[in-house]
């Protein structure tokens, strides 16, 4: 397992920084109504050999599905930047296969909180139609899951310029008042029933402590109104240490059952991240438009399955 040290790594910051939360651009990707995955996105799942036997590890998470399934099927929008940009289909196959749940995601790549608050006109990358209590009085969904690394850098015009590393206290403070208030307009556009799924972020390699307090932020929001946390960045951190960032992780039972997930099976080992980039998980090229991941990628599929499997148990 290789780990690495980037602090004081100027040329590793500049490349983070044109890649960060990424193609810190309007998000031109159209958002969609996705049932299921279509177009050139990866299916969460590669298909079956219909001539094997099903493994354990098959059978196992063909029962775990069958338990999931709620009475009733749950609406679920998911909001975010360019995490939620790549993640966005497999996230939606995941809700529809093993929750059977109506899907809807409007990602917008290079945001943050206030880009999906009502009142920041012009100075938001997200259009007015797409703002998260426009969407929750449109869709009435049943759950709104968030998914924000942050933008630690004033990528987007509503920030009003406040970054980490030049005002790191008003950075934080901003943070969670927009926390408080996205939390706050969504729950009103949704008469008080839509609960706010807060995705926990995974390590960050060039401000590790900053990713810390924006979870803390997530979770003591989560606890004020209602919410829920969906601790996908555990998914992708070693399990001896939730903060520290890694390349590369051992190939889960079911990445080894499938081999599209398990990228160096001599070694166990499976690739988080495409070389350079260290804050996506779609091991894809990074392009100039924002898109869904194209290609299958084990760091996708972990926190969708964390996000998924955490709306599964508050339905139980």
């Amino acid at each position: 397992m290789r780990k690495r040290s980037l602090w004081g790594a100027g040329v590793v910051a500049g490349v983070l920084l044109l890649g960060a939360c990424g193609d810190p651009g309007s998000g031109d990707a159209a958002p969609a109504d996705l049932p299921r995955a279509s177009g050139s996105a990866a299916p969460s799942e590669p298909p079956s050999e219909p001539s094997a036997a099903p493994s354990a590890t098959t059978r196992e998470r063909a029962a775990r599905d069958a338990a999931d399934k709620p009475s009733r099927a749950p609406k679920v929008l998911y909001l975010g930047d360019s995490l939620a940009m790549e993640n966005q289909n497999v996230l939606g196959q995941q809700l529809k296969d093993r929750l059977g749940a109506r899907y809807k995601s409007a990602p917008y790549s290079g945001t943050t909180l206030c880009d999906y608050l009502d009142g920041t006109g012009e100075d938001s990358l997200v259009p007015d139609k797409d703002k998260a209590a426009a969407l929750v009085r449109a869709q009435r969904p049943d759950y709104v899951v968030l998914q924000f690394w942050g933008n630690a850098w004033g990528y987007t015009p509503c920030m009003k310029g406040i970054t980490y590393d030049k005002r790191r206290a008003e950075y934080f403070d901003r943070y969670a008042a927009d926390a408080r208030r996205l939390a706050a307009q969504i729950r009103g556009a949704g008469g008080g029933r839509t609960r706010v799924v807060w995705v926990l972020q995974g390590p960050d390699p060039i401000t590790p402590d900053r990713v810390r307090r924006v979870n803390a932020i997530y979770q003591a929001q989560a606890r004020a109104s209602d919410g829920l946390v969906a601790d996908a960045g555990k998914a992708v951190a070693p399990g001896a240490d939730r903060y520290t960032w890694v390349e590369k992780l051992p190939c889960t039972a079911y990445e080894r059952d499938h081999a599209a997930y398990c990228t160096e099976p001599g070694a166990g080992l499976t690739a988080l991240h495409r070389d350079k980039d260290y804050l996506h998980f779609c091991l894809a090229p990074t392009t100039a438009k924002s898109r869904p991941c194209p290609v299958r990628s084990p760091g996708i599929r972990r926190m969708a399955e964390a996000v998924t499997s955490r709306v599964a148990a508050d339905l139980r």
